[in-house]
């Protein structure tokens, strides 16, 4: 079970820290053979909250065997939809272990800094939004300050700082994929839209 764990994402070895500390909690779960689904939260039309689905985008090729990806560019996973996505994947799949992606606002020395934690996230907290709490781990990443006017704060959030973070993510669990269960596609499903 893993404490909170902060990473800055400049760091040249954080993508290998962010592997590591997944690894070490996806491991127990991929020898109960149980599927993981990666749910990447947020709508690209706000650049601070595009990241979820910019790591969704990027790990798209990654889905096989039991690994299921879920949001992307292509069809987000945001406030709209989330409540019926969650059933889908009850509905779809037994006793899921979710890993949730989102973006989250913090103080200005975190900025850029992912947070991975083995508890759920509350997405849209930032706009005051009542959604489910999500995920048996969740990963975040801090994209701008937070305070007042989280909505003008989010869409006014710099790209690079996102796709830096995006990189970092999708390069993480790309390699804790790589390492646990190896290179190999198999039955590959890659969600690409709600049913």
């Amino acid at each position: 079970m893993l404490n909170k764990l902060i990473i800055d994402s400049s760091s040249r070895d954080s993508t290998f820290i962010l592997r590591d500390a997944i690894c070490n909690e996806i491991m127990p779960i991929i020898k109960k053979n149980r599927p993981i689904v990666i749910l990447c939260i947020g709508t690209d039309r706000s650049t601070g909250d595009s990241l979820g689905p910019l790591v969704g985008h990027k790990l798209t090729f990654l889905a096989r065997d039991k690994i299921y990806i879920y949001g992307n560019l292509d069809i987000p996973i945001h406030a709209k939809n989330l409540k019926k996505t969650l059933t889908d994947i009850k509905k779809n799949f037994k006793n899921p272990y979710i890993v949730a992606v989102d973006a989250c606002l913090g103080s200005i020395q975190n900025i850029g800094n992912i947070i991975i934690e083995s508890k759920p996230l509350s997405p849209g907290s930032a706009l005051k939004k009542n959604l489910p709490k999500v995920g048996d781990l969740s990963i975040t990443g801090i994209v701008n300050l937070s305070g007042t006017l989280e909505f003008m704060i989010l869409q006014n959030t710099r790209l690079n700082t996102v796709m830096k973070l995006a990189d970092v993510i999708s390069n993480g669990i790309y390699h804790s994929i790589l390492k646990t269960i190896g290179g190999k596609r198999k039955n590959s499903l890659v969600k690409t839209k709600i049913m």
